[in-house]
């Protein structure tokens, strides 16, 4: 491979007496005309090389095809309308109808594929006000994370203010139809896609006035300051919550009557060590979900008057599986991972247990939120081999019906998901659930996809994925293993892959990727690794690890430069996860250590590597894959091909066009396969 040429420039950084070199600082100016040719060249050579894989096309086609099938969500109520989103089919974002009563017939409501003509303007958050009557909603441009809100009357669907702009990291919370709760960052000094944010503010905006006299409720002073914070008001307009954060975990919790126009806010946790959120009140009662003496997490009940956590009560007790909860009309509904599959039951608010929940599967199910005044609500099912479905569930009789099925040209009888243990290289038992054709070969040549994230507490549960569904019908293996750092097994699992501890991340996927080797689902030379954001470290890092590990690696919007990752826009909030390499000498070794930017060597023949990022990603910005795909271009020894594909007006992945994801895809399949020398199957 030719790359195209990339600069070096002399900057050295010291940390703790140590000379750090970064000659590919100047990539990290996403406003430089250096930088846009740069990226201009990498394309040019990446869509060189993937316009020669034969079966691109076809990969596209069957892509659109089976993507090509209408999806709706469940329907909600708001004021004297019933709500819900679909996509036809290949529609670039999903269309808001309503309809005035469930046999009526449904009106387009809102339209996002008229944002733009390209479909890269996506719409984001959208909140009613609480009788219905006005809507807020946001929208996002070429991806990034920085908003324009638009008010909108509901009943005649007309835009009844100026558009609010530069919100970030929001919530849309109304107090009754008078006005909203909102969250942003002063605009940066700088480019507004890289440059830090890191005071976060709570404003509330009543209607039809001008956004320069809204006011700002927490978040000003010094001693307010948070990078991220929330604000919600009760079903009842009764409270405000807001829940302050340094870091991606942990929150304090405030409160404030908004009955009493002269109430100050009223502490109930103030320091970030736990998880603590408002689920709902009656009245004076408050449920929280905390992981306060609970690390998986349980429900708890405390008066207004006295919510200091001494005097909480236990409502749901905890229980050795993870708890997450939804509400209901006036029930409880509280979610399970079993190993990372669904369970649920439905408790009063009083604690008592009314059922179990069967399931139509093993899988993940999703929903179970209403109105404190509805009788029914709807949940979703699916898992690797099942399309979602949506069902319909009576809160008082416990049963539930089809609400909505998908029609798709893919036959999930001829798939099959078995979820198998394997040992970490500490002797920690890893669950994972591989999906594949049934009657597979165990030959060792089965091209297999290792999919991981480890961080954040985020748990990765069985879903259904048009995308996965190709890579199956081409006899591909889909592995997911559940490796330390999410949030599978609560929080302590989640913080034994964290800081000092985030080589059991990596030391998990690797003994997934061993597993797979040892079992003869594949081997190294049919193996590729992927994930993205956190997940894109993760392959990164195995890959300069373990380069003999696989034949294709597929970092997709990857955090990268690990002694940088917290300089840029809200990557700071990031450090409960990673720490940073300025917090102490200890800290900086081994975030270097690990650091995929900085342990590339050379002489090393890497896999075939293809880096994917959006330009306007303004959470893990691309100067992270800009950086790696240069140091790496520079080092790679061997014939295999490192290749960085950046898609234009789109960010971290939220609101990407249905047709720039599909294809994105088509190329990502198209690399993979072609690095492992398959042909495509019929």
């Amino acid at each position: 491979m030719k790359y195209p040429f990339t600069k070096s420039v002399d900057v050295t950084d010291t940390y703790f007496g140590v000379e750090v070199k970064d000659p590919y600082r100047w990539l990290e100016d996403d406003r430089s005309l250096e930088t846009k040719t740069w990226v201009e060249t990498q394309n040019e050579v990446t869509s060189a090389y993937l316009d020669k894989i034969p079966y691109r096309a076809q990969l596209k086609n069957r892509l659109e095809t089976l993507w090509n099938y209408e999806k709706i969500s469940a329907p909600f109520k708001e004021g004297h309308f019933i709500y819900f989103s679909k996509n036809d089919g290949l529609q670039n974002q999903d269309v808001i109808y309503r309809k005035q009563n469930e046999n009526s017939q449904a009106e387009v409501f809102l339209d996002p594929n008229t944002f733009s003509k390209d479909g890269t303007v996506s719409l984001g958050a959208i909140s009613f006000s609480k009788n219905g009557k006005f809507l807020a909603y946001t929208i996002s441009e070429g991806g990034s994370d920085w908003r324009k809100v638009f008010v909108m009357d509901a009943v005649s669907k007309t835009i009844i203010e100026e558009a609010l702009t530069n919100v970030k990291f929001s919530q849309i919370s109304w107090y009754k139809d008078e006005g909203f709760y909102y969250s942003s960052y002063d605009k940066p000094e700088g480019s507004e896609l890289s440059a830090k944010t890191d005071q976060h503010k709570i404003y509330y905006h009543k209607l039809r006035t001008p956004q320069e006299n809204d006011v700002i409720i927490y978040g000003d002073k010094p001693e307010e300051k948070h990078r991220y914070i929330y604000a919600k008001v009760t079903e009842d307009n009764r409270f405000l919550v807001l829940t302050p954060r340094v870091s991606t975990s942990g929150n304090k919790v405030f409160i404030k009557d908004l009955s009493n126009p002269n109430a100050a806010l009223k502490t109930i946790i103030n320091n970030t060590e736990t998880d603590t959120y408002l689920i709902d009140n009656a009245g004076d009662a408050l449920f929280l979900l905390t992981n306060l003496n609970a690390p998986n997490k349980k429900v708890v009940r405390v008066n207004f008057n006295t919510p200091d956590p001494k005097h909480w009560e236990d409502v749901i007790p905890e229980t050795n599986q993870v708890l997450t909860i939804a509400k209901s009309g006036e029930y409880f509904f509280a979610h399970y991972m079993v190993n990372a599959i669904s369970k649920v039951k439905q408790y009063t608010y009083n604690g008592e247990f009314i059922r179990d929940i069967k399931l139509p599967g093993l899988g993940t199910s999703s929903g179970f939120g209403s109105k404190k005044d509805e009788l029914s609500c709807y949940f979703s099912f699916s898992n690797y081999c099942t399309p979602s479905s949506i069902y319909k569930f009576d809160l008082k009789t416990g049963n539930y019906t089809p609400y909505w099925q998908p029609s798709i040209d893919f036959n999930s009888n001829h798939f099959e998901s078995h979820q198998v243990f394997y040992t970490s290289k500490d002797g920690t038992k890893i669950p994972m659930i591989i999906t594949h054709k049934k009657g597979i070969n165990l030959n060792g040549k089965n091209p297999t996809i290792l999919y991981g994230y480890g961080g954040f507490n985020i748990s990765l549960t069985p879903a259904f994925s048009i995308t996965n569904a190709v890579w199956l019908e081409q006899g591909g293996v889909l592995a997911v293993p559940n490796i330390r750092g999410g949030g599978e097994y609560g929080k302590t699992w989640h913080d034994a892959g964290t800081k000092l501890q985030k080589q059991n991340v990596f030391d998990d996927f690797i003994a997934a990727a061993e597993y797979l080797i040892a079992n003869n689902y594949t081997t190294s030379k049919y193996l590729a690794l992927r994930g993205g954001s956190n997940g894109g470290l993760l392959v990164a890092a195995v890959m300069t690890q373990r380069p003999d590990l696989a034949k294709v690696v597929l970092p997709a919007v990857g955090v990268l430069d690990m002694l940088r990752y917290h300089t840029f826009t809200a990557g700071a909030g990031w450090a409960y996860d990673y720490g940073t390499a300025e917090d102490s000498k200890a800290m900086f070794d081994y975030l270097k250590a690990y650091s995929p930017l900085h342990n590339i060597k050379k002489g090393v023949a890497y896999p075939a590597t293809l880096i994917t990022t959006g330009d306007h990603d303004d959470r893990v910005v691309p100067a992270h894959s800009f950086k790696f795909a240069a140091e790496l271009q520079a080092k790679q020894t061997g014939n295999n091909p490192t290749l960085i594909r950046i898609e234009t007006n789109a960010g971290h992945g939220a609101g990407t066009p249905v047709s720039k994801t599909i294809a994105q895809y088509a190329d990502i399949f198209g690399f993979t396969l072609n690095n492992m020398g398959y042909t495509l199957e019929n």
